[in-house]
């Protein structure tokens, strides 16, 4: 398995359920009956199936998964069905990009699995598992943070906080939209780990494979809870160093987005432990790649496209390697205006737009935009790179790279330097992949 430490500085790189069946499985008895056809052909149509569409072969599968839970959670009460359960299913199906789904499947894939029916199905339980732990992790962010919207809508808490405001005072409504997240955050993650366990129990799944598996998806869950506690303790104590910064972005983004659903699927695929370490290691590029990108676009991009307020991260106080990156070559210039100006309005929840504004002249004088640019090109060159190493089947290690370019933020190309080996890029800020 692939395990992590990670700091950084600024001059190196930061580094089932039962009744469920997957879109593999036929849908009535003596399917692979049918003339003119074979168990293996029909097999093998069913993984071109998800070959076309990893989205709406996990949607489908979340489908079946999602309508057995909401039937029993309708028998035990209505309210809590409608409350929290529909709501959790609700934001599960709106989905997103799928991004986690399709490293898991393109991963298997260019390991050279995905075959036979009961990998393909194992594939698409674990993706829809990680929709499922997505759904806990973005909830909870949500409240932590006290982001009214998400996905262009509102957000659960704020969404149940509205439908109370007209039958309870304001503060009581607002308190239960914040115990039913937390309440439909953990019922999100108990139904992931219940699709987890369905699986590894599977007799059609290899038990070796069932162990290993189920080794990743632990750690998988306890790295994304450190990140996400960082994030947060780092606001409220400024903790803000690059070094904290960078570990914060490997844990919450890297390995948890990237890195673990890739080796997830070499694990369905059984890969050798080089393959699977190469994949790390190039998901833990890419990883890093996305969370530094996903840092500019909180202040560079267009809220319509994000999908969320701009400057969250700046009036949140959250410690991002963009904003460190701007204090350290502020205090290294001696630049006490720009300095001043991050000392103002980070952390400042009614920060206006006009100052907002500030912020981004400071972000773009002091370098740290350009510096934070920079390192996204040349993570995504060193993430292709290590991709490279790897022993992969060729047409779907394209379709991965394609996948691992759109998490990135780029076109995929190596940059002008050819990227570092990774003991220089990642080692020399203490982020290292091993097995």
């Amino acid at each position: 398995m692939c395990s992590t430490q990670a700091t950084g500085r600024l001059t190196a790189d930061p580094p089932h359920s039962p009744q469920g069946t997957g879109d593999a499985a036929r849908a009535h008895p003596g399917a692979d009956d049918r003339a003119g056809r074979t168990p293996e052909a029909d097999r093998t149509s069913d993984v071109r199936a998800v070959d076309d569409d990893v989205p709406g072969a996990v949607g489908r599968e979340l489908e079946r998964l999602l309508a057995d839970r909401l039937a029993r959670c309708r028998g035990l009460d209505t309210v809590f069905a409608h409350d929290i359960a529909e709501r959790v299913a609700r934001f599960t199906r709106s989905g997103g990009r799928r991004i986690r789904a399709r490293l898991v499947w393109w991963s298997l894939r260019a390991c050279g699995g995905g075959v036979d029916a009961a990998r393909t199905r194992a594939a698409l339980r674990t993706a829809a598992a990680l929709e499922l732990i997505q759904t806990c992790a973005l909830v909870h962010d949500d409240l932590m943070d006290q982001a009214s919207t998400r996905r262009g809508d509102l957000a659960l808490h704020a969404d149940v906080t509205r439908q109370y405001a007209g039958s309870a005072p304001r503060s009581a409504a607002s308190r239960l939209g914040g115990s039913a997240a937390v309440l439909a955050g953990d019922l999100a993650l108990a139904w992931a780990d219940d699709v987890l366990a369905d699986l590894v129990l599977d007799p059609g799944l290899p038990s070796a494979t069932g162990r290993r598996l189920n080794e990743v998806w632990r750690t998988l869950r306890t790295e994304m809870v450190a990140g996400q506690y960082l994030d947060v303790q780092g606001q409220a104590t400024s903790a803000n160093t690059l070094d904290r910064a960078v570990r914060s972005a490997c844990l919450k983004s890297a390995l948890y987005t990237v890195e673990r659903p890739l080796e997830l699927g070499a694990v369905l695929a059984g890969a050798d432990g080089a393959t699977t370490l190469a994949l790390c290691r190039a998901g833990r590029c890419a990883g890093l790649a996305f969370q530094l990108r996903d840092d500019l676009d909180d202040l560079f991009a267009d809220p319509e496209v994000t999908g969320k307020p701009s400057g969250g991260d700046v009036r949140e106080g959250k410690p991002t390697y963009l904003l460190a990156a701007a204090r350290a070559l502020a205090t290294s210039a001696d630049d006490r205006s720009a300095l001043g100006v991050l000392e103002r309005a980070v952390g400042r929840a009614d920060l206006p737009g006009s100052e907002l504004a500030v912020v981004r002249d400071v972000l773009v004088s002091t370098g740290a935009r350009d510096l934070v640019t920079a390192k996204v090109t040349r993570l995504s060159g060193q993430c292709l790179r290590h991709l490279g190493e790897a022993a992969l089947e060729p047409r779907a290690a394209a379709r991965l790279r394609a996948v691992l370019a759109e998490v990135t933020g780029t076109p995929g190309q190596v940059s002008e330097d050819g990227g570092l080996p990774l003991a220089a890029a990642l080692t020399a800020s203490g982020t290292q992949a091993q097995r």
